[in-house]
């Protein structure tokens, strides 16, 4: 379920926004970054994290529930985790 999206990395583009095939996050104007704003509706499909041209996303494995991580408590390596791995077996 998708969990952080880091202040610090997050460039406002919105592409979490527009990937996300459950509408979970809601678009901020300004330069703010994207909310999210329907967590519930969270199907772990990890394409917000996946598109996410910085890796600000954090989506934890479970499924059912929040684990109530913060930004502060999770280590750089842990954002953008899944695309990493998914485009490290991209190589043809």
């Amino acid at each position: 379920m998708i969990e952080v999206i880091s202040k610090e990395r997050c460039i406002s583009c919105n592409l979490c926004v527009s990937v996300c095939p459950t509408n979970v996050f809601d678009r901020v104007k300004d330069g703010g970054i994207p909310v999210i704003a329907r967590v519930d509706d969270c199907q772990t499909c990890f394409m917000c994290e996946t598109y996410c041209p910085t890796d600000a996303l954090y989506v934890a494995p479970e499924i059912d529930e929040l684990t109530g991580v913060t930004e502060s408590e999770l280590d750089n390596r842990f954002f953008g985790a899944y695309r990493r791995q998914v485009f490290k077996h991209d190589k043809v």
